[in-house]
């Protein structure tokens, strides 16, 4: 099944908030998430219970993006395969923001009705009546009838049709939870690249060779460098801006004087920049200094390229000890883009536009909610989540909660081994890429309510 993605206007900073649409069978709900999202995508037919699983969906109104989730038909006391669908509705309330529960207007409220009114309370989610199957006025001056349910105002609308939709998402809009503030668009300058490193690893004489002059000191002395240095360079046909660092010999906290200052307003330099290129000197042994500072980059979240420099002085033996090395030493970090260049000979230094623009693209990566949750129900089936005391939580759904770096939400049933957390976000990797891009994989737990009571997700 193919999921359109939701053009992304504006970065998104929190979590996409989750809309879930319940109700019985046959009201119509899936002809209703067919509508909000503006294209035929859920399967529709006059048969009750075509939907038993819950299905996300992208969906955007008045520039709000959110994520509309279909459910099959709830019916209390529900047996067999009746009781698992209606277990995956009840699911989708638990880690919804806002629940759509949809009545069939031309019935009227029925007892399966009132007893979901009652599992919708329990739940202590914010709820919108839906009167669907108004497809004239006459019903939908019956529909008023529905206030009955103590759920308030009932929206009378015709999914098939489209009457009534309109005021039914901006009711949505209303109810979701604060959207983040948006800031207004500019135009995108250079893209700013940090040059990271311990001292005297040739960070100033790579700039030098990119900028095709000396914009930076260069002495033999470690230590040259101390407040960070701003240029803009071409490199690969395109302008980018360089920031040469002071290089890092020591922890901020035991640094001292000019050194400790260095320090900070490199942390800075990275905090600034998109993307870092730590250079990591090949003719020695990867250092822990180099370890640390290869952390200060994953920790702050930028895309990342690790550039051995002074390869013309690594020979054979070197270059076997050196792939040994990075096997131990930069193993956490497989995800991370190398390139082998010579500051001081140009060599390969043409291949640094390449890596960067693809750590980019890596870190700007969107994956469309439908082909996540897609790839994501074949995974845990294929590898559920080990039983621990007799229970294995599961994997309901997952939504993309913003780029730069990539940051995924798992809604679950409870919290996740971190070992299973891992698994996830590696096997995310090897199905959607990310070379170069920190992946961030966070675990949204339904949240019980006391011994025996319903879930509620975990905010």
């Amino acid at each position: 099944m193919s999921i359109e993605a939701v053009p992304q206007e504006e970065e998104i900073t929190g979590p996409v908030p989750v809309v879930a649409v319940v109700g019985r069978p046959n009201v119509g709900k899936s002809t209703l998430v067919n509508r909000i999202i503006g294209r035929r995508q859920a399967v529709v037919e006059d048969t009750p219970g075509v939907t038993r699983d819950r299905v996300p969906y992208d969906a955007q109104w008045s520039g709000r993006q959110f994520t509309v989730v279909d459910t099959g038909g709830w019916e209390p006391d529900a047996k067999d395969r009746a009781a698992a669908i209606a277990a995956q509705a009840e699911a989708a309330v638990a880690t919804a923001d806002v629940v759509l529960f949809v009545v069939d207007s031309t019935v009227g409220a029925t007892d399966v009705d009132e007893a979901a009114v009652k599992m919708l309370r329990r739940s202590a989610k914010p709820v919108l009546l839906v009167a669907n199957k108004a497809d004239n006025q006459a019903i939908e001056l019956e529909s008023a009838g529905l206030w009955s349910l103590g759920l308030g105002q009932p929206y009378a609308v015709s999914a098939l049709h489209g009457r009534g939709s309109g005021d039914l998402l901006d009711a949505i809009l209303e109810a979701l939870p604060e959207p983040p503030p948006i800031t207004e668009p500019t135009e995108r300058g250079p893209r700013r690249v940090a040059l990271v490193g311990r001292p005297n690893v040739g960070k100033s004489s790579l700039l030098n060779r990119l900028a095709r002059e000396e914009r930076a000191v260069v002495d033999a002395v470690a230590g040259t460098t101390v407040d960070p240095v701003d240029s803009l360079v071409q490199i690969g046909g395109e302008t980018w801006q360089l920031v040469d660092t002071a290089g890092l010999r020591k922890r901020a906290g035991r640094a001292s004087g000019t050194e400790y200052y260095a320090s900070l307003r490199t942390a800075g330099a990275i905090e600034a920049a998109e993307v870092a290129v730590v250079l990591l000197d090949a003719s020695e042994p990867i250092s822990e200094q180099d370890q640390r500072i290869l952390g200060m980059v994953v920790e702050s979240g930028r895309a990342l390229v690790i550039a051995f420099n002074k390869w013309d002085l690594v020979d054979d033996d070197r270059r076997y000890q050196l792939e040994k090395e990075i096997d131990r030493e930069l193993r956490r970090i497989p995800w991370s883009l190398r390139v082998n260049i010579s500051a001081k000979t140009g060599r390969a230094v043409d291949k640094l536009a390449p890596a960067l623009r693809t750590a980019l693209e890596s870190w700007e990566t969107r994956v469309p909610t439908g082909q996540l949750n897609q790839w994501l129900t074949a995974l845990v089936q294929a590898t559920p989540h080990p039983v621990r005391g007799g229970r294995a939580p599961r994997v309901l759904f997952a939504t993309q909660a913003g780029t730069r770096p990539p940051r995924f939400v798992l809604f679950t049933t409870g919290p996740l081994d971190a070992g299973y957390q891992r698994f996830v976000e590696r096997k995310l990797r090897e199905e959607f890429g990310f070379a170069g891009s920190p992946v961030e994989v966070s675990v949204r737990p339904r949240k019980r309510t006391g011994p025996g009571g319903r879930g509620k997700a975990h905010g």
